[in-house]
């Protein structure tokens, strides 16, 4: 049976577009909070059991036409011997910022990066149905890097932009390390099930663009290569990064995700080989079900069906109505 995730990224015709949302198994879901008395964040992204039930909660209740596996972009960075826990967010317990520090990082062998998730995307893969697209994902190079830099998430992360311009050598070598663990943590993660894989570059906004060329580019070009090279279809997602759309199109990517700040059309229109996800901004749902119906009907009125991945312009924000989604889902399948 067809996957309409798959066509989508291949822009081929298909009887509907294909809808997910990030972070669709979260805290807007009452079973999933549930399930996080009784076990952390850490806890449940840690147990490939646990992380696969909540990977399958969505599709019990919504019928979305892709799984993303329940982890964090922190999972893989034990293999690299960091410690890290959350508060909310990542806190990284020894920031890198001298040679020691990169120098300490391990190097290790594949099946020691994040053998939970491979574990967690093989259990949902069994479970879904034959339609139903399964997605892995990990951060880019330098979203992760602002983590081990920072040590953890503040506005603007001040401390590793004066990193980038103090010490751009070693930021490029920390980065390399980076770029190589994620390209093959990707790829086992293809290997353990999954059809497609999305990097996240939630930081990607806070370097100018010829920073941004310079010290970014290489390294998320390399991870992209190595991911292409192995056949694993690419969607990049990029945050509040406007003045960088353009130059991450064209990356060897075969989808580009944006938030909710960019014209969607616009993209299309100006990248016609390359397949569009988003961008619904993820506050409209919380004004409810009649607002989220008009705001997907709009969307879906000014862009090209083709290759348009519906989704929303970041995560799904935790008090979001259930009947905001279900609204959300329903004006995709509406769709005449």
């Amino acid at each position: 049976m067809a996957k309409l995730l798959l066509e989508a990224i291949r822009r081929e015709p298909a009887v509907r577009r294909p809808v997910w949302i990030m972070r669709q198994a979260g805290r807007y879901l009452p079973e999933y909070r549930e399930l996080r008395r009784a076990h952390s964040f850490k806890a449940l992204s840690g147990n490939a059991e646990l992380a696969a039930d909540v990977t399958l909660m969505p599709l019990k209740r919504f019928e979305l036409d892709a799984a993303i596996v329940f982890a964090d972009i922190m999972s893989p960075m034990p293999a690299l011997g960091i410690e890290f826990d959350f508060d909310p967010g990542p806190v990284v317990a020894n920031p890198i910022r001298d040679w020691d520090g990169v120098n300490r990082l391990r190097n290790p062998d594949p099946d020691a990066v994040a053998p939970e998730v491979m574990d967690a995307l093989r259990i949902t893969r069994a479970a879904l149905p034959d339609n139903v697209a399964l997605l892995g994902f990990c951060g880019a190079p330098w979203t992760l890097a602002a983590y081990l830099v920072e040590g953890r998430g503040v506005k603007d992360f001040p401390t590793l932009r004066a990193f980038a311009a103090e010490r751009p050598e070693l930021l490029d070598a920390l980065l390399s390390r980076l770029s190589d663990l994620m390209g093959r943590y990707l790829i086992g993660q293809a290997q353990a099930g999954a059809d497609a894989v999305q990097i996240f570059d939630s930081w990607a906004g806070l370097l100018s663009l010829n920073d941004w060329r310079t010290l970014i580019k290489p390294h998320l070009e390399s991870l992209l290569e190595t991911v292409g090279a192995a056949g694993i279809p690419r969607i990049v997602f990029l945050q509040n990064a406007p003045h960088l759309v353009d130059a991450y199109a064209k990356l060897p990517a075969e989808v580009i995700a944006t938030d909710w700040r960019m014209d969607l059309a616009e993209l299309q229109r100006r990248y016609p080989e390359r397949a569009v996800q988003g961008n619904i901004d993820p506050a409209i749902l919380l004004a409810g079900p009649k607002a989220t119906t008009e705001r997907v009907r709009q969307l879906l009125d000014s862009t090209d069906p083709n290759g348009h991945i519906v989704n929303l312009g970041h995560g799904i924000l935790p008090s979001t109505p259930i009947a905001s989604v279900e609204a959300l889902i329903e004006a995709v399948h509406g769709e005449s």
